[in-house]
């Protein structure tokens, strides 16, 4: 993961953007294109709010959020069944012999059902109806701060399913021989030999777990996204619905 160039990147994206709210906050003081007004005094805050109702479609945003939130959610909650199931076979789990972060359900309950839940509400948030209004926005805060919490959880198993590697039978024994391993057995693949069952395991793990901490990854941006727009609908209303509460 190259951090410095997602660094960089979000910071190009940062430019314009920021660039864009500074002049859009000079042209609110001249209504009309006109100085008379800024210099009379004459900017009420009904004028700053009907700006943003019209040009920041908040409704929109929640939609959009929500529509890629659902196959990600699905997306973990399918990993996190299939890790139960090593090589296709029912037996291991039927043994108990199981990766311990597994059985933690990362992908099945953070990055699934505390994410499902959040999305429903703030795709709804996205409409016309009882909740495309501002107290709709506002309570779309806190279940995108659900979907937050439920997203880290996912994203702290993955990686530390990913650091301990997986439960395997190494000879007779079954343990977790990458827990401790120096080097990281994810950069020296000589030492996935040491399992001998299930097979292909540590492949396996990595995959499924690389895959929950990707969407996790994602879905922790796409809710924090959505509690900086909600806070936005909230002030400003939404483009589905531009009259009061």
């Amino acid at each position: 993961m190259c951090t410095g160039k997602c660094s960089r990147c979000i910071a190009i994206t940062l430019y314009p953007l920021a660039l864009i709210c500074i002049i859009c906050n000079i042209v609110l003081f001249f209504p009309g294109g006109d100085v008379k007004y800024a210099k009379d005094g004459h900017i009420t805050e009904e004028q700053l709010v009907s700006f943003y109702s019209d040009n920041m479609c908040t409704g929109k945003c929640s939609r959009c959020i929500a529509v890629t939130l659902y196959p990600l959610a699905l997306i973990s909650i399918i990993c996190n069944i299939v890790l139960f199931f090593p090589g296709g076979d029912v037996k291991y789990a039927n043994d108990g012999h199981i990766t311990e972060e597994v059985k933690y359900m990362g992908g099945l309950v953070g990055g699934g059902v505390m994410v499902l839940i959040p999305a429903l509400y703030i795709h709804l948030t996205g409409k016309e109806g009882c909740c495309g209004n501002r107290c709709g926005m506002f309570l779309s805060i806190a279940f995108a701060a659900l979907g937050v919490a439920g997203a880290l959880y996912s994203l702290i198993v993955a990686v530390l399913g990913l650091q301990n590697g997986p439960l395997c039978k190494v000879l007779l024994i079954w343990s977790t021989p990458f827990k401790h391993s120096d080097p990281s057995y994810l950069t020296d693949d000589t030492w996935w030999g040491t399992c001998t069952e299930p097979k292909n395991i540590v492949q396996f793990n990595i995959g499924l777990f690389a895959t929950l901490l990707a969407t996790s990854c994602l879905q922790l941006v796409l809710c924090a996204t959505q509690m900086i727009n909600g806070l936005f609908g909230c002030l400003c209303g939404t483009c589905a619905n531009k009259g009061p509460l």
